[in-house]
């Protein structure tokens, strides 16, 4: 297997939660050739900082395929911090990202990881793997009502608002060829959490497939995100996204 991968997991204030699932992601990576993981700390306390780093510079002594921790001075959003790690990919052919909290397990990134490298479709562009939180046979989706049924809504919205058949915009995990991302990287302005609605946009408007795989997903505990708040937010940023598409049509 002689593609790579880099992977980057975003955290904001995360130290409490990334150790277990850390451990998990490196050590289900093991051995997976040319594959990096890269913990990107998303302008945290000093505190929080401090206890990253330990976490990090002990795991490293166990897993080569974990990076230094990169730290990024200010919060920039969570798509930004996936945007840095991305820029420091050490010419890998595929980049991704998960989310610190571990509802999607080290397995389901392997797996996913695999299914982007070992089938590169190469009759055309190789398609963007996207996870999906979809309840059917032999899926397991541990959620919050509440949460499931704000996120429907979500997707119903971006799905109907930019014409496209989604299920899921919004589930953590996520593989794309890098030569997809760079042909449009300087053109992505948004940098929080609706920051992989506009990235699948100007994938599809350029030209990358995207496939939704189902995966197994379980809530955790200590989530950032504020329902009403950040709901109304991303809202706002889908008519972004719906006003600026020209832009990357003009480069497909």
């Amino acid at each position: 297997m002689n593609n790579r991968v880099h992977l980057v997991v975003p955290c904001y204030r995360e130290s409490g939660r990334i150790g277990v699932f850390l451990h998990a992601l490196c050590r289900e990576l093991t051995g997976f050739a040319g594959a990096t993981v890269q913990v990107v700390e998303d302008g945290s306390d000093s505190a929080e900082l401090r206890q990253m780093t330990v976490i990090i510079d002990n795991l490293r002594l166990e897993y080569e395929c974990l990076l230094p921790l990169k730290v990024l001075p200010q919060n920039l959003g969570k798509g930004g911090a996936v945007y840095a790690g991305w820029g420091d990919h050490q010419g890998a052919d595929w980049l991704a990202f998960v989310d610190a909290d571990g509802a999607c397990a080290a397995s389901e990134v392997s797996k996913l990881l695999n299914l982007a490298i070992e089938n590169p479709e190469p009759s055309h562009s190789p398609s963007a793997i996207f996870a999906s939180r979809v309840k059917m046979l032999g899926r397991q989706v541990d959620r919050l009502f509440q949460r499931h049924l704000l996120g429907r809504i979500y997707a119903t919205l971006v799905s109907e608002t930019l014409d496209i058949p989604v299920y899921d915009s919004q589930c953590g995990l996520k593989v794309l060829p890098r030569v997809a991302f760079e042909r449009i990287q300087e053109h992505l302005v948004i940098r929080g959490f609706a920051f992989d609605v506009e990235l699948m946009v100007a994938l599809l408007d350029t030209g990358c497939p995207i496939r939704e795989i189902p995966i197994d997903w379980r809530e955790v505990a200590g989530g950032k995100v504020n329902l009403l708040r950040d709901s109304w937010l991303m809202a706002r940023d889908v008519m972004r996204i719906r006003s600026r598409r020209y832009v990357w049509k003009s480069l497909g």
